[in-house]
Order: C-alpha cells, then sequence, then structure tokens
C-alpha cells in the first residue's frame, strides 16, 4: 500500500476510482515558506520541487513504503497564483483569468527511503472564456468555499467547468495529478500488478 502524501480530496478520489490502496498522510511542509524561495522558477519545476519535498517529508518517518507526492500550479500571464484566501481573493483570481489561458502544471513524484525514485510533469492549457462580474458572483455563491483549496479557483468536475471555453491536455492533469503516469509508475515500482 503506497501512502498519498496529501489530504488532496482530488488526488485521494482519483486513486479510489482507480482502485489503487493508499493512506493519506499530511506532509506538514510549508509551501508558502517554499514558493518564496522559488521566485523566478518557472512554475512546472516549482510544481516539481513542491511534490518533491511533500512525498521527502512524509517518507522520513515511513521506513519502505512508497510516498507519492503531488502539487498543481496555475500560471496565467507569466504569474503564478495559489489558492485563493478569501472569497474576495478568489473573485479577484477570476477577474484577472478573465479572457485569458492558463497553464496547469501537475507534478507527481514517487519516494522510497528519503530517495526520489521517480518524477512527471505534465501541463495543461486552459482557456478562461471571458466572465462577467455577475457570473463570477453567482460562480461563487454555488462554489465557495469549495473552491478555497483548489488552484484556479474552479472544480472542473463541478461549475468550474463553465469557466472554459476549451481545453487541452489530460483531464486527470487538470484534476490535479497525471493519473495515467502514476499507475504506469506504480506498477514499475511493483505496486501493482502488471
Amino acid at each position: 500500500m503506497i501512502v498519498l502524501a496529501s489530504q488532496s480530496a482530488s488526488r485521494k478520489a482519483m486513486l479510489t476510482d482507480a482502485g489503487v490502496p493508499f493512506e493519506a498522510r499530511d506532509s506538514g511542509i510549508d509551501e508558502t515558506a517554499l514558493k518564496r524561495e522559488l521566485i523566478g522558477v518557472p512554475g512546472r519545476d516549482v510544481a516539481a520541487i513542491l511534490a518533491e519535498a511533500k512525498a521527502l517529508a512524509v517518507s522520513t518517518a515511513l521506513p519502505g513504503r512508497l510516498v507519492l507526492g503531488g502539487d498543481s500550479l496555475v500560471e496565467v500571464a507569466g504569474r503564478s497564483f495559489d489558492k485563493p484566501t478569501s472569497r474576495a481573493v478568489a473573485a479577484e483570481h477570476l477577474r484577472l483569468f478573465s479572457g485569458q489561458t492558463m497553464q496547469l502544471s501537475s507534478a507527481v513524484a514517487l519516494v522510497r527511503d528519503g530517495t526520489v525514485v521517480w518524477r512527471h510533469v505534465e501541463t495543461a492549457r486552459l482557456t478562461v472564456r471571458p466572465l462577467s462580474d455577475a457570473f463570477i458572483a453567482d460562480y461563487l455563491d454555488h462554489e465557495w468555499p469549495a473552491v478555497a483549496g483548489c488552484v484556479g479557483v474552479f472544480r472542473i468536475e463541478a461549475r468550474g467547468v463553465q469557466l472554459f471555453s476549451a481545453i487541452e491536455g489530460s483531464h486527470f492533469t487538470v484534476l490535479g495529478m497525471p493519473l495515467l503516469a502514476v499507475l504506469a509508475a506504480l506498477r514499475n515500482q511493483g505496486e501493482l500488478p502488471g
């Protein structure tokens, strides 16, 4: 059984639905502090570094266990965005995303005994349609606070799909984990049957 170094509802649901036995543990890392050290680093790389840091943090207490860390990062017009800290910040993010293309990078890493044994990053491009203030208010009436924990202020499996006019990339990547690559890596590590 693998260990998921995350409490992400989306990542847990993907693994559960795919039939992957796992237990979830919070990594306890200070993502905000780590991101401050990574200013100027491309979003793909930041997501990869955070995924590895989460898995490494959990791995130290679990010798011999395979730990999966994951992270997602959104960039729009060259600027990185974190999860919104309030409904007002969520509305501000949505106004900034309106009519723009969002780059969503989802990174994963597998760690055993403090050593990264595999890593992978996928990026999806999501075109945000022009959003009116009335739409944003109605959207947040229905989706807040559920989207408070979502980078990009959306759940693609819910009303968040209404934000976009086009999506390029894997549905799983958009959900927050490149699942097909993870499943292949788990088979290669002997955690799933081949």
